[in-house]
């Protein structure tokens, strides 16, 4: 962490838990019989709770979207570029709401919890859940913090679907939406890409079935994996070409199959590091998450009546290198809204740095989403006065 906190930061912050006793239906059709919400807030609540933001995560994020969890943290919240005072989502204005995903392992109940019907982890039997279902749960946390109507909901990549849901199932409980780098369904492409992934891990002889902790495994090596496939698909080819380009770690070839180039190295570390910190069945379960959703399959495939019903403005925005959730793919669904006669804007962002650049500083991408954010602000007052 730096030696002096800067000024844009929200600073030091503590994660929450919230607990629900009511059962939750999921879309499965299975039911939850209880469950607890791991959610940080930025910001101070104001007196009419009009002023509060949801943000959503993507597949391997959590609640944890901006600041700091202690003094010694090297590295803040995932999203911590474009939250704070004076950022995009501004905290001096807005109240900040962050939630792990039901089914996550950063707290919230998922498959690392404890399955009161038996007394021991979930694990695989925890029941498969949808964008909708954590939608809904995030409006029953909503309803407990006393916010009827978020002032704007935005997510990026996953979180981007979970905006399109909310606008979608609760059309009068948001203001604005924010989709970024996200997609109204998956590629035949991208479905693959996450069957790859999870027959890494479901391969992995420590994997058993899902019940790894019960025989005291981790399926490390499917989760390496997995995640070399799926940051292999966040990444450009001109992000990677400039980065690691052909170098090698050594200056001759070694003529074997030890790590030789620096771009195996890379992948090999985040592949470690992403294994011993995430869940497999939790990855398990989110990559299927994406998978299903598809709004327009409720109405023969016709997306703009999927979005038919929704009320608030959108704000669109694709980056021009994201061959994982490409630009034609937010350029259908504004197309959609237009169809529909839905208020939106799009903006396809000139970047170098495939999906992972809607985590990362960009100038233009800054201006648009700070003017959509001033814009979603001064409604808010407007609507007060």
């Amino acid at each position: 962490m730096p030696d002096t906190m800067p000024s844009t930061s929200v600073g030091l912050v503590t994660p929450r838990t919230e607990t629900f006793e009511t059962p939750l239906a999921l879309a499965c059709g299975k039911e939850l019989p209880g469950f607890e919400l791991v959610y940080e807030t930025y910001g101070e609540l104001n007196a009419d709770a009009s002023n509060a933001v949801l943000v959503c995560h993507a597949l391997s994020g959590h609640h944890h979207a901006a600041g700091y969890h202690d003094l010694e943290d090297r590295k803040p919240g995932w999203w911590d570029a474009y939250i704070g005072p004076g950022k995009s989502i501004d905290t001096r204005r807005f109240f900040v709401v962050c939630v792990n995903n039901l089914g996550g392992c950063h707290g919230s109940t998922g498959p690392q919890s404890i399955n009161p019907a038996t007394g021991q982890n979930w694990g695989p039997a925890f029941p498969l859940v949808t964008v909708e279902d954590w939608v809904h749960s995030q409006a029953m946390l909503a309803d407990r913090l006393g916010i009827e109507r978020f002032a704007a909901i935005v997510g990026g990549s996953l979180g981007g679907m979970q905006v399109l849901q909310w606008a979608i199932t609760y059309p009068d409980r948001l203001a604005n939406a924010a989709v970024i780098a996200a997609t109204p369904k998956l590629s035949a492409q991208n479905i693959a890409f996450n069957e790859v992934a999870r027959q890494a891990i479901r391969s992995d002889p420590d994997f058993h079935d899902g019940w790894y902790e019960q025989h005291g495994t981790l399926p490390k090596r499917g989760l390496k994996l997995a995640r070399m496939i799926g940051h292999i698909t966040y990444l450009s080819e001109h992000s990677m070409g400039t980065r690691f380009g052909r170098d090698l770690r050594t200056d001759s070839l070694n003529y074997g199959y030890d790590v030789e180039f620096e771009v195996e190295s890379y992948l090999r570390y985040q592949g470690d590091a992403f294994s011993t910190r995430f869940d497999a069945n939790t990855y398990l379960l989110m990559t299927k998450a994406l998978d299903y959703f598809d709004p327009a399959s409720l109405h023969q495939g016709d997306l703009s009546k999927a979005m038919a019903h929704t009320r608030c403005p959108f704000l669109i925005v694709s980056f021009t290198t994201d061959w994982r959730f490409a630009p034609a793919r937010s350029r259908e669904l504004a197309n959609a809204l237009l169809r529909a006669k839905r208020p939106v804007s799009y903006a396809n962002i000139d970047s170098p740095f495939g999906h992972d650049a809607f985590l990362l500083p960009n100038d233009r991408y800054e201006a648009v989403f700070t003017a959509f954010m001033t814009r979603a602000y001064h409604d808010m007052t407007r609507r007060a006065a």
